[in-house]
């Protein structure tokens, strides 16, 4: 891990000329990942009402496409460094156009399911190239510092105009058309793309070895999938088989990886604490929020009567939160400390999240806008020091890898907080008490409940409502609390962590 860093100067040999359009593609890649990520909780009603899935069925929707990702990033972000980052962004791009057509137009809940697992395989290679991108075109640390927070305000953005570009569509056209938004997205990132990115790999990147992609891929599904099925239904033999077989295959990998002399990801990099301590806190982080992010839409919209579109505007706050504090976040990181502003946007979310415990059918919006803003601010200062950290850490040729590892702490602690915190939400919710003939539909989700009330008597139809409608609002808030507790913990362990951490000044010398 050698570099050369001077001290901070002109250094316009080592500043790419077209770097700032380069990032411009890349931010379209960002929000090509981050449009779609939102939509999806915004389409589900509609996706309940028209292929009627079961709650089991809705919680894979939601996350098969985390686990899928989360499997294969450390192996994309590997290949990227070896066959080429603007290859592998270009050829990604254009899968997930593609795949997006698939979902749009899936007629069951098991083609849609099979469809979100494909466009996982295509999202894994995007995250870790671009980073890895503005990893090898920003070596002036302050350059890179304000990219990054680009990138994750570009995140953010995408966070907000998912919801109210999404909310227009479904109000306009079927849900299928809020995964038909990636199509303009796509063409424009590779068109611009081929024409602006510069290509970067590793010099000396050894094989890309399959036995290593097998044992990621079957470890991180193994594990995530027996923590979902365990949360839902207990230990059954086959969830403990399934998480033991992924332990094992995780096991192996690492051993493997130790033992290759040019790994897919070299694991001696957990040992720098400021890595491990900003991936673990990333990791927290999206764990503690994205189970409650994912049920946010369908409380706005079918305990609270909200149209989509106003949806998809009450979650502004987040994103605009979100984009300031990236935008300022490693300025904040160098005047005050790393440790601060992640511990104290960590524990910030937690505050927030811990006021959401006490929202109700009819909770006033200021209180949910205000705790959204505050939920933005917090995770946009985390997460854009915690990626730059990260970044930091390795040589440029291992900046794949090490985007990977980042990306999958995200994917990973998403794909764990919908299968637990979602877990936590379905559970309260199915043990509500409905009047005499609720269909068994109502109890598998709240969404088919609403479709239930349709065909019954006007009193019958309205205590089943507000009996669904409550049992919802009650497994929401145990959902932020559970939320607020990993988040107060993650800034805890953040702070110990990245003690003595600091972003560089200097210029490095590719």
């Amino acid at each position: 891990m050698n570099r050369t860093v001077q001290p901070a100067h002109p250094a316009e040999a080592v500043k790419r000329p077209g770097r700032w359009l380069a990032l411009s593609v890349l931010v379209l890649a960002v929000l090509l990942v981050a449009v779609d990520a939102t939509v999806l909780g915004l389409a589900t009603p509609y996706i309940s009402e028209d292929l009627a899935p079961s709650g089991t069925q809705l919680l894979w929707i939601g996350d098969v496409y985390s686990f899928v990702i989360a499997g294969l990033l450390v192996s994309m972000g590997s290949l990227g460094d070896r066959v080429g980052r603007k290859r592998i962004l270009l050829v990604g791009a254009t899968a997930f156009g593609a795949v997006s057509v698939l979902n749009a137009y899936a007629h069951t809940p098991e083609v849609l399911i099979v469809a979100r697992a494909l466009l996982g395989v295509a999202g894994a290679t995007l995250m870790p190239a671009t980073l890895a991108l503005i990893r090898n075109l920003f070596h002036d640390p302050r350059e890179r510092s304000l990219a990054v927070g680009i990138w994750g305000a570009a995140a953010s953005a995408g966070a907000a105009v998912g919801p109210v570009v999404g909310g227009f569509l479904l109000e306009h056209f079927w849900w299928g058309s809020v995964f038909l938004i990636n199509l303009p997205v796509m063409a424009v990132l590779v068109v611009v793309g081929v024409r602006l990115l510069p290509e970067s790999r590793n010099p000396d990147p050894g094989p890309w070895d399959l036995p290593s992609v097998v044992l990621s891929l079957v470890g991180m599904v193994g594990v995530v999938y027996a923590v979902k099925e365990a949360a839902a239904h207990g230990f059954a033999p086959a969830t403990l088989a399934a998480g033991l077989l992924g332990a094992a295959a995780l096991y192996g990998f690492v051993r493997r990886q130790l033992a290759m002399p040019v790994p897919l990801i070299d694991m001696r990099l957990f040992r720098n604490r400021g890595f491990s301590g900003a991936v673990l806190a990333d990791l927290l982080t999206i764990l503690g929020l994205s189970g409650l992010v994912f049920f946010l839409s369908q409380y706005l919209q079918l305990v609270q009567g909200r149209r989509p579109f106003e949806a998809g505007l009450a979650e502004l706050p987040a994103a605009v939160g979100a984009v300031a504090a990236g935008l300022i976040a490693g300025r904040a990181a160098r005047r005050f400390s790393v440790r601060a502003v992640v511990s104290g946007g960590l524990a910030a979310v937690g505050l927030a999240l811990a006021a959401l415990t006490v929202v109700g059918q009819h909770t006033g919006y200021p209180l949910i806008g205000a705790a959204l803003l505050v939920v933005g601010l917090g995770a946009g200062f985390a997460f854009t020091v915690t990626a730059d950290v990260i970044l930091s850490s390795v040589p440029g040729e291992q900046a794949g890898a090490a985007s990977a590892v980042s990306e999958t702490a995200y994917e990973l602690g998403a794909a764990l907080g919908i299968a637990v915190l979602g877990s936590i939400v379905t559970g309260v919710y199915r043990d509500f008490k409905g009047p005499a003939g609720t269909p068994d539909a109502a109890h598998e989700s709240l969404g088919g409940a609403v479709e239930a009330a349709a065909g019954l008597p006007a009193p019958t139809a309205g205590a089943l409502l507000d009996s669904a409608r409550q049992a919802f609002v009650d497994g929401l808030a145990l959902a932020a609390g559970v939320g607020a507790a990993v988040l107060l913990a993650a800034a805890a362990a953040s702070w110990y962590l990245l003690r003595g951490q600091r972003l560089e000044d200097g210029v490095e010398h590719p």
